[in-house]
């Protein structure tokens, strides 16, 4: 096993220095709109959402996301075609992340939540039609005949779906007096609870394949393929952790919210853990603190200056630091310039009241909304949070092989000097993805959380919920069924069909809406040319020989 020769040795840093940029990226966009409509919700502050992806992204990629990188290698292209030049692969994955990471990082720029997996998988399509013309391609339906039909299942079925949650609740919840509407609320949280997490670890344990376990054959349409696993245990043991939660749930959950809400008691968050041993707590202001954090009018100008108070009064206007400024000043004068600026920009990328983001049109959308009771908005703040911390779990476990996929099948080239029919994620790879992806979203990540948030609809605790947790269902379900989706078009489908649920076509943001139907239409074809053309003109362009007569490839 020989390493590559070292003249290509460039070829890897470039690629790993992409790789970073790529999962930098993803954090800002991918993961943005994970946590988008629980930011956009309040239920969750700008920087608890950041504080959650640390923990979660990372959790996920580290525990999960270990798994081979062959689907982002072998099922796009026929990489055989490499194999008598396996640098030249190298050199594709590079331009591949070049591609890929530059497409993302306008899309975010712009506030368009694109797909990532489409963008990569776009780009080493392109280097693959480059190199060995369209045949390179696997156009059937397990290749890029999946990605087109995505741009359509995906929205229109996590919109059927959390609309018929939203629906759900709004009729048998929400729509009751303030009273009525929160006591039913507290007897479902347990319900919702259980349901919620029960279906988080279904995908988790599906999505993953860490369950082995009697094959079952379903027939689809498009062909069939074999589910390996023990049906019997996997149920049995989601119904008892379902048990367990809503035991959980009715002597826990629901007398914490009794006495927090409708006693109106000064509880903390862990005393939910041991309720029953709580004393009598003194009365709480929590109704006041309520109609400030959901307030029921439309934000105004009375409400944006409250905002800001609350973040100390920063202003969170676009930070710029510009070489000339900082040179013709003292270098001590310019040094504190920078710490200054560099202290704002950090405390608007984490601490931006996200709801309060808006476009002039908003408050005229939001008038659209019903509004809901605050106390029962309040219940489904908690289960938004729980749904959110899985969703995004789940993307670190898989979504993180965007970007570390193409680098572990370089290093390996890079190491072996050959092709590899599989390539293991090496651990440190996962950690450099997981931290480059927490750095994009605590840096980045409030530019598509805007998008995503207030601005294309109204967004409150109950409406999230149903959003994130119809999403999630989207997915999990589609993946058992063979369906192609993607986890940023289902979120999107999700809110614009919560949105609709309000009775009115003016309560969606259409203008926002018809620019990120455009992004996602773009998106394969912009990475796979951009990628195509790199590596055209960095394999087959003139360059100099050691005789110093210069020749084309």
């Amino acid at each position: 096993m020989q390493p590559l020769d070292p003249n290509y040795t460039w070829i890897f840093a470039i690629t790993v220095f992409f790789a970073f940029l790529d999962a930098y990226t993803i954090g800002a966009n991918d993961v943005a709109n994970s946590f988008a409509t629980s930011v956009g919700s309040r239920s969750l502050k700008l920087w608890h959402a950041v504080t959650i992806a640390i923990f979660t992204e990372a959790g996920g990629a580290i525990l999960l996301g270990g798994s081979t990188a062959d689907t982002i290698r072998n099922k796009i292209i026929n990489v055989d075609l490499f194999a008598k030049q396996p640098e030249l692969l190298m050199q594709g994955f590079m331009c591949a992340l070049i591609a890929s990471s530059s497409w993302v990082m306008y899309a975010t720029y712009m506030g368009w939540p694109v797909s990532t997996t489409h963008s990569i998988v776009g780009a080493i399509a392109g280097f693959g039609i480059s190199a060995f013309g369209p045949s390179a391609v696997d156009w059937s339906w397990s290749g890029m005949a999946r990605i087109i039909a995505s741009w359509l299942i995906s929205p229109v079925l996590s919109g059927l779906i959390a609309a018929s949650i939203f629906l759900l609740t709004k009729h048998f919840i929400m729509r009751y007096s303030s009273s009525d509407s929160l006591q039913r609320g507290i007897n479902a949280i347990p319900v919702y609870f259980g349901f919620a997490l029960s279906v988080m670890l279904f995908y988790v344990i599906l999505r993953n394949g860490r369950f082995e376990i009697v094959s079952v054959e379903v027939d689809l349409p498009t062909g069939s393929y074999i589910v390996k696993g023990n049906w019997g245990i996997t149920m049995g043991v989601l119904a008892a952790i379902l048990v367990v939660i809503c035991l959980f749930g009715y002597f826990f959950i629901v007398p914490y919210f009794k006495r927090l809400l409708i006693e109106e008691e000064d509880l903390k968050w862990y005393h939910l853990f041991y309720i029953f041993a709580v004393p009598e707590q003194p009365p709480s202001d929590i109704a006041k603190k309520l109609r400030e954090q959901y307030t029921p009018d439309q934000v105004d100008v009375e409400a944006n200056t409250h905002a800001s108070s609350d973040s100390d009064s920063e202003d969170h206007t676009p930070v710029t630091l510009t070489v000339g400024e900082l040179m013709d000043n003292h270098p001590g004068v310019a040094f504190k310039q920078f710490y200054t600026k560099t202290q704002t920009l950090l405390r608007n990328s984490l601490f931006m009241d996200v709801a309060t983001a808006q476009g002039r049109h908003a408050a005229e959308m939001h008038g659209l909304a019903m509004k809901y009771d605050n106390k029962t908005e309040y219940l489904f703040s908690f289960l938004q949070v729980c749904t959110a911390a899985f969703a995004s779990f789940s993307h670190g476990s898989n979504d993180v092989a965007n970007s570390v996929g193409p680098l572990a099948g370089s290093y390996a080239i890079w190491t072996t000097g050959k092709l590899e029919s599989k390539t293991g994620v090496p651990i440190w790879m996962l950690i450099f993805g997981a931290a480059s992806l927490d750095l994009g979203l605590a840096l980045y990540g409030y530019n598509i959380m805007k998008s995503l948030g207030n601005n294309l609809t109204y967004h409150s605790p109950s409406r999230g919920f149903t959003m994130e947790f119809g999403a999630a269902l989207t997915v999990i379900t589609a993946s058992f069924l063979g369906l192609p989706v993607s986890t940023t078009h289902c979120i999107t489908g999700a809110t614009i069909a919560v949105g609709l649920c309000n009775g009115a076509l003016g309560s969606v943001n259409w203008r926002m809406f018809t620019w990120m139907l455009f992004s996602w239409l773009l998106t394969v074809p912009f990475t796979g040319t951009v990628a195509g053309l790199l590596f055209a003109f960095t394999t087959r362009s003139a360059h100099f020989r050691t005789d110093g007569i210069t020749t084309t490839s």
